[in-house]
């Protein structure tokens, strides 16, 4: 007999795959599928997806995720109440509403080919670099929606006829999906949520609409962007062509909001999430803090309608685990990403080599598009090993720099410590499987990182914006998560102070090798 419970989905879009989760009340997975799909590099720095494969990933996950849980004596059919969606950041999309077509690959948060775009917007407009960053918490950077979708703009005729037309609508990755979920050219829903689209350098951090000032300013039409709305309300209904028809999509966040309310960080606590980049965000609460240490001020979450908007500081750090997947299919120095943990943990330390993968620049804290990727302090000691420890210390040592800067932004009053006086990290993303990397990450920061048992939460939050949304879980329910903790595994630091300050200096100096390196010849 199939077991009566109550279930939320949860559509998880990353970077290289696709994952769709099932959860019982208790916020426990009952049956998941993943799917990766294609990932295209036309010319160097530019990073591309095709949004028609992005949305049978989907389909399949959905598909796959309740065979499974049906075959284990789940009655997914009867119990599902709601779909959670969270997806890549950045990435940008622009397709027909006629057709619905996409218009052009969608353009990868990681791209670089808007570096020229940007130098000009920079030289153009009276506050440089910096001139948005009052309206959206954002630099002008080749990271944004904006600059993506002036490229395409400017670049693809497709996509400039479909302007003229009025046929055009633009979006990031959840826009894509919801789109297409509730209808597509059927009366599909047009809509991103507050998280995504404090991403694109157009939404304004107080009024949580779009900035009229900065569309005007960049030439961007209003009517192709999407409604904004918060990240948990009943947003439309699954289309008849689709597994799951009627079923409410309820949630949506970005996936760093998402691992952050997944993590259930309140104000004041922070949480890195490590896959193909790193992803460091601080809750500060009801309050927007301006970085001077470069960060980005972004939306945390708004978890409801009428709820108040949570905002934090964040620091993006382009390539994390990218790195590692490098080191396996261009290197070839390791089969499986797995394997890197063994292969670093045969030495006690990198032998003085230090690698910064700045392989699109680097993002916060340096804000470099010109930084190209170097390894130094290479001897004919050096070995693979030495390489593949330098490599995890590389997502370490970024990850200090974006906390040593959201410590100077944030001050003593904006960051809660446990009763040792200490400011812990809440880690999660597939990496951190890899137990030498954990405990790398805490001697470099000089504090406890602390695992939770599921480290996928990413998936999660966006499970317990949808539940919230259709009462499932309450927000205290949700920000509870004391019993949670209590399986938690936690990193603590062992590393000699005077040896963690030499191995920082170092590593600044290898950060700094890497400027000015854009222009090499081939």
């Amino acid at each position: 007999m199939a077991k009566e419970e109550v279930f939320i989905g949860s559509i998880d879009q990353g970077t290289t795959s696709t994952r769709f989760i099932i959860y019982d009340k208790h916020a426990q997975a009952i049956g998941s599928h993943q799917v990766e799909f294609t990932q295209f590099c036309p010319q160097a720095g530019w990073v591309e997806h095709d949004p028609m494969e992005i949305l049978e990933s989907v389909k399949t996950c959905v598909t796959k995720a309740v065979d499974k849980a049906t075959a284990d004596g789940f009655n997914v059919d009867n119990g599902l109440k709601a779909i959670g969606i969270t997806n890549q950041r950045e990435t940008t999309v622009v397709w027909s509403k006629s057709t619905g077509v996409a218009l052009y690959n969608a353009i990868v948060w990681m791209d670089n080919r808007t570096t020229s775009i940007c130098r000009r917007l920079e030289k153009e407009l009276s506050g440089g670099k910096s001139h948005f960053v009052e309206s959206c918490g954002l630099p002008i950077s080749t990271y944004f929606s904006a600059l993506k979708l002036l490229w395409l703009l400017e670049n693809v005729d497709a996509v400039k006829a479909a302007v003229e037309k009025g046929d055009a609508l633009f979006g990031t990755i959840d826009s894509w999906l919801i789109w297409n979920l509730t209808g597509g050219i059927d009366n599909g829903i047009h809509v991103t949520d507050v998280s995504n689209a404090s991403r694109t350098m157009l939404m304004n951090l107080k009024t949580l609409d779009w900035d009229e000032s900065t569309l005007k300013t960049l030439k961007i039409p209003k009517a192709i962007l999407p409604k904004i709305v918060s990240n948990a309300e009943v947003i439309g209904h699954i289309g008849k062509e689709w597994l799951t028809p009627g079923i409410p999509i309820s949630g949506c966040l970005g996936d760093q909001h998402a691992a952050m309310l997944g993590q259930s960080c309140r104000k004041g606590e922070a949480k890195s999430t490590y896959g193909t980049g790193a992803f460091i965000l601080l809750n500060t609460g009801e309050e927007v803090i301006p970085s001077k240490h470069g960060l980005l001020t972004t939306l945390a979450f708004k978890l409801g309608k009428d709820a108040p908007a949570n905002y934090a500081l964040e620091g993006s750090i382009a390539i994390a685990g990218a790195a590692v997947q490098w080191l396996r299919d261009s290197l070839g120095i390791i089969r499986s990403a797995s394997e890197i943990e063994e292969l670093a943990s045969q030495v006690e330390s990198t032998g003085g080599v230090y690698f910064v993968p700045a392989f699109n620049g680097l993002f916060a804290p340096w804000w470099r598009d010109d930084a190209r990727g170097v390894c130094i302090g290479i001897t004919r000691f050096t070995n693979k090993s030495h390489i593949a420890r330098a490599v995890l210390e590389s997502m370490c040592f970024q990850v200090k720099d974006v906390l040593d800067s959201m410590h100077k932004d944030a001050g003593e009053k904006g960051e809660t410590k446990n009763e040792k006086g200490q400011f812990l990290l809440r880690v999660d993303g597939g990496a951190t499987v890899n137990n030498t990397l954990m405990q790398i990450q805490a001697d470099l920061l000089g504090s406890p990182v602390v695992r939770p048992a599921d480290i996928e939460t990413t998936a999660l939050g966006a499970a317990y914006a949808a539940g919230l949304a259709v009462g499932v879980w309450t927000e205290e329910e949700i920000f509870a998560n004391g019993e949670r903790m209590k399986k938690d595994t936690t990193f603590n630091p062992v590393l000699n102070e005077e040896l963690r300050k030499k191995k920082v200096a170092s590593w600044c100096k290898a950060v700094e090798r890497t400027f000015d390196l854009a222009d090499l010849s081939l």
